[in-house]
């Protein structure tokens, strides 16, 4: 057979005969309970439940198997795990590798409920966290003390955007034996393909733009040989598993994950362009613009980007952001993305989120999700915004 296309992985990943029957997709296979004809074969189950075979509704279905074929494909790795949402995939990976004693390096733009269960949760299991400047690149090096386990990684990073050193910092891990994990979701199995960078574990919040409808909560993990058995079992051992119908919802949606992609990065990059040029902004943080912090190493590492990205604004306070944010006609608020639909917040204090990259913005930040409505429409909406960000700022 020969090499087969990313476009044509995303149609073909996980439709093995064996689990589509012979059908296009593969059917919903809801259980709980595995029902067994005989004691040998009983047996020969519970021998091989940790691979890809019936055994007990919690370590999944033919659904669940496709799926994870799919991701795996699509990702590198040699396994995938999955989870009710893109934290309990973070929160399991990290718990699947750390005991009490143990330190951690987490990155400092990180997702903020990432921050909060390093804070609030290992914390009491006695795991301590380092958070570190995500451009600190060989620097990384310094921060690692003889009972450091993993370095987590968010590329691009939550809100701000940094795009990371992976390789740098994985190699560097690597010569200490640490497992390096990586939040992936913003660049989907597609943009950035963290196994040949040195990722030990790829985390994806499916709920985004592999489910792509908001609709869904999910969450997936794809590890390496080295790191999957262990995040396997300990997966498994924490409760985690999810529905089958979602699965069925997250496998369709990664269907047109790839046409998805190119129109959100198209709308994204108009949108983005015209928001450079306005008077109202002091500069736009996406991984495609040289302003945006790690911009070299996207162009280095990435196919591509998506519809998620930030611009700070030049001056601003909370009644001027009410008025652009309450008058939005094709902007929603939400505290998501990766839908068809476009969203839009604003961020005030993001200093409340960092603790070593703090930043001195010179105004408030705004975080947009670029949809799959026409970009015209979308910058028209923007600028009726500004007029009313103007109209209470200038009055």
């Amino acid at each position: 057979m020969g090499k087969k296309s990313l476009e044509t992985k995303i149609v073909t990943a996980g439709r093995s005969a064996k689990w589509t029957q012979s059908l296009v997709n593969p059917p919903v296979s809801r259980a709980s309970t595995i029902v067994f004809e005989s004691v040998k074969e009983m047996k020969q189950a519970t021998a091989n439940r940790k691979n890809q075979a019936l055994f007990y509704g919690r370590r999944g279905t033919n659904t669940h198997f496709a799926f994870q074929d799919a991701m795996v494909e699509l990702e590198g790795g040699v396994g995938c795990a999955v989870y009710p949402c893109g934290t309990a995939a973070i929160t399991s990976a990290i718990l699947s590798f750390v005991k009490a004693g143990d330190h951690i390096l987490m990155v400092d733009g990180v997702y903020e409920p990432t921050r909060d269960f390093c804070d609030k949760i290992l914390d009491k299991m006695g795991v301590e966290t380092t958070y570190y400047d995500p451009m600190i690149g060989e620097g990384i090096r310094d921060l690692i003390k003889p009972n450091t386990t993993v370095l987590f990684l968010e590329s691009p990073c939550s809100i701000t955007m940094e795009v990371q050193d992976v390789p740098t910092l994985s190699r560097i891990a690597h010569e200490y034996d640490l497992v390096v994990m990586l939040d992936n979701t913003w660049a989907s199995p597609i943009n950035f393909q963290p196994f040949d960078h040195g990722v030990d574990i790829s985390i994806q919040a499916a709920t985004k733009y592999i489910v792509g409808h908001s609709d869904v909560m999910l969450g997936t993990a794809v590890a390496n040989e080295r790191c999957w058995a262990q995040l396997q079992e300990n997966s498994y051992l924490l409760g985690q598993c999810t529905s089958a119908d979602d699965i069925y919802l997250a496998m369709r949606g990664l269907r047109t994950l790839g046409v998805r992609l190119k129109q959100h990065e198209q709308n994204s990059l108009k949108v983005a362009q015209w928001l450079a040029e306005r008077e109202e902004v002091d500069h736009v943080r996406h991984p495609a613009f040289e302003s945006c912090e790690g911009h070299e190493f996207f162009k280095r590492d990435f196919k591509g980007c998506n519809g998620l990205f930030s611009v700070v604004l030049n001056r601003g306070n909370s009644e001027a952001l009410t008025a652009l944010l309450d008058g939005m006609e094709h902007f929603s608020m939400g505290y998501s993305w990766g839908g068809f639909e476009s969203l839009i917040l604003a961020n005030e204090n993001i200093n409340s989120l960092r603790t070593v990259a703090k930043k001195d913005f010179a105004g408030p930040l705004l975080r947009l999700h670029i949809g799959l409505e026409s970009a015209d429409d979308l910058i028209a909406d923007l600028e009726r915004g500004f007029e009313r960000l103007n109209a209470v700022l200038n009055k």
